[in-house]
């Protein structure tokens, strides 16, 4: 699935219980993050539940694997990697996410906590696309 087509299933469903349920359906649908990978190597911090990101580079494009320990923060890892993954480093640092959250209306409808999170997820994906 891509940015726009996630964004068309938003706007489709009715109120934000429907919108957290389907969250929280991306977030079920993610592989498996390897149990060495729950590591503080990998740990994003600002986040108020444990989260962890992956960064795989192949072909000058990243890929990125993610887990939490809480069922919406995992969906909101789904909707990051949808963002993020199959990008070059360049894409990664030019995307507006900003913009995206807004349509997704994830700005206004998220505790300040989960916001913070989704911060601190997209500026360690920047960081890696920096380093890798």
């Amino acid at each position: 699935m891509d940015i726009s087509e996630l964004i068309d299933n938003f706007e489709f469903l009715d109120g934000w219980e429907d919108k957290y349920r389907y969250i929280i359906e991306l977030g079920e649908k993610l592989p498996p993050l390897a149990q060495e990978f729950h590591a503080e190597e990998w740990k994003v911090r600002g986040c108020q539940s444990q989260v962890w990101l992956v960064p795989h580079r192949e072909n000058g494009r990243l890929r990125f694997e993610g887990d939490s320990d809480a069922m919406i923060v995992k969906g909101l890892i789904a909707i990051v990697l949808m963002i993020y993954n199959d990008k070059s480093p360049e894409e990664i640092k030019s995307i507006a996410v900003d913009d995206i959250f807004a349509k997704l209306g994830l700005a206004e409808h998220l505790s300040p906590s989960r916001r913070n999170g989704l911060i601190s997820m997209t500026e360690k994906i920047r960081c890696y696309a920096q380093i890798l």
